[in-house]
């Protein structure tokens, strides 16, 4: 049974940074794409950045580009979400996803999903 967690939220001041963490469990992933989600209150799930995981293609939102580094650790099964220069309108809760083989922007083509973490950006 596939089992994302995410871990590493809370409150940041803007210009801070944070560190998501996404521990993958219950099958290999060398095939799958992961990627990392938001949705603020009040608005709809929207696309952060993916990586593939064996080749660590990353592709991101123009929202984060240059701000927000996806990249994964074998060893640990875990994707990382490095999240730099935060504003406010990243406040949001942080989802991260999984679907097979090829790269994704779409909610709804992502087959696996955590529970999500909070974060918070002050102005």
């Amino acid at each position: 049974q596939v089992q994302l967690v995410e871990s590493g939220g809370g409150l940041v001041q803007a210009g801070g940074s944070l560190r998501l963490s996404c521990a993958a469990s219950g099958r290999t992933f060398s095939n799958y794409v992961m990627g990392w989600f938001r949705q603020a209150p009040g608005k709809e799930r929207e696309f952060v950045g993916n990586i593939h995981w064996s080749l660590t293609i990353t592709y991101y939102a123009d929202s984060v580009k240059g701000r927000f580094t996806i990249s994964r650790d074998n060893a640990k099964n875990t994707v990382y979400l490095q999240m730099n220069s935060l504003k406010p309108e990243d406040t949001a809760v942080y989802y991260c996803a999984a679907k097979k083989r090829f790269p994704s922007v779409r909610v709804d083509d992502y087959e696996y999903w955590g529970q999500g973490t909070q974060v918070t950006v002050s102005s």
